[in-house]
């Protein structure tokens, strides 16, 4: 799963890479930084405890950090595109902390403000693509007639109609083949949104959407809202493991933000994890909700998914309470599953394959 980081410039966004992938810099100017993040999960960690391994791997996620929006004399300005087109979510960082020495580029603080206009130049730039490939289509089809221009023309009308009504894609409800169709598209306002609040410390544990001028972005389909305050997980980061839960419980806080980050990441996405086990390695392996067991495998190996046999599952409840796979088979929770058995979230799974 691939991430772009974006805001307007001093927004945090890019301390928020960091402190995600432990990998320092972040987006200076024209260039973009990319990292990988380990997913959190109790649940590997528990299996490894169990099984001892030599490996232990959790899944994990890229972040794409892309150079902040710069602003001039109040304007917003240019969004690097190019990287996000190829990420699967936009977590768009809002500043609501002020300070004396990093002025906002827009003089003000106001993070509904800046997201309206990131939200604006996504359908901006979406709009300028429709147009173009329409202009296209109408020359194509002068010269030729072709059910798949047609089609093609069709659900690209229905977008432009939606973009310049001033609505997002993703809150258009398009059929299977029409979203494969659009894929290559790569469009910006069609990509579910992780919008997170960098919080001021004195702001922390408080929750910004119940202000009620967030009331018509919290409805919005495929977009998601969290808050954090990126200089007290900058501290938290510092600290050893049992000194951060006593600072955390002092502050009243369940979790760390970046955790909550994550979350919402999968749940946008509709992702789920499977388990597989063994004194080799114990490892996470990411899909998305209702995947069948064939295709399961193939997020390990394509050999493993043109090979299958019969997918061993067993719960990781089941698992950790039994003690050990042979255990689980003689209670009866270790089961054979088929090709279209769906893979469960915290299933641990032995794939039976030939090739």
């Amino acid at each position: 799963m691939n991430i772009g980081i974006l805001g307007l410039a001093a927004s945090g966004k890019s301390t928020l890479f960091t402190l995600l992938t432990g990998q320092t810099g972040g987006a200076r100017h024209d260039a973009t930084s990319s990292g990988m993040a380990h997913v959190p999960d109790p649940r590997l960690d528990q299996l490894s405890a169990l099984f001892n391994p030599r490996k232990h791997t959790p899944a994990t996620i890229r972040y794409i950090d892309v150079p902040g929006i710069e602003t001039e004399q109040g304007r917003e300005g240019k969004l690097n595109i190019a990287e996000l087109r190829t990420t699967d979510v936009l977590m768009v960082v809002l500043r609501a902390f002020a300070s004396d020495v990093v002025p906002h580029p827009l003089t003000t603080v106001d993070p509904i403000r800046d997201l309206a206009r990131i939200d604006e130049e996504f359908l901006l730039q979406d709009l300028m693509v429709v147009e173009k490939r329409l202009e296209r289509l109408k020359k194509d089809r002068a010269k030729r007639q072709s059910p798949e221009l047609e089609r093609e023309q069709k659900v690209l009308l229905r977008c432009l109609e939606v973009l310049e009504d001033g609505r997002p894609l993703r809150e258009e409800s398009f059929s299977d083949n029409e979203e494969k169709l659009l894929r290559g598209f790569t469009f910006l306002s069609l990509k579910p949104i992780l919008v997170v609040v960098n919080l001021d410390e004195n702001e922390v544990g408080t929750n910004p959407f119940k202000n009620p001028s967030w009331a018509t972005w919290l409805d919005r389909s495929a977009v998601a809202f969290t808050s954090a305050c990126a200089t007290l997980e900058g501290e938290l980061a510092e600290l050893e493991e049992a000194d951060a839960a006593v600072f955390m419980e002092d502050l009243g806080l369940e979790d760390r933000a970046l955790n909550r980050i994550i979350n919402q990441s999968y749940n946008l996405l509709g992702l789920i994890s499977f388990f597989t086990v063994g004194e080799d390695e114990c490892r996470a392996w990411s899909i998305r909700e209702g995947t069948p067991a064939v295709e399961a495998a193939g997020a390990i190996h394509s050999d493993i998914q043109r090979g299958f046999i019969r997918a061993e599952v067993v719960a990781h409840d089941d698992l950790l309470q039994a003690g050990s796979l042979a255990e689980c088979r003689k209670a009866g929770t270790l089961r054979l599953e088929g090709k279209t058995h769906e893979v469960v979230d915290g299933d641990v799974v032995h794939f039976r394959f030939n090739v």
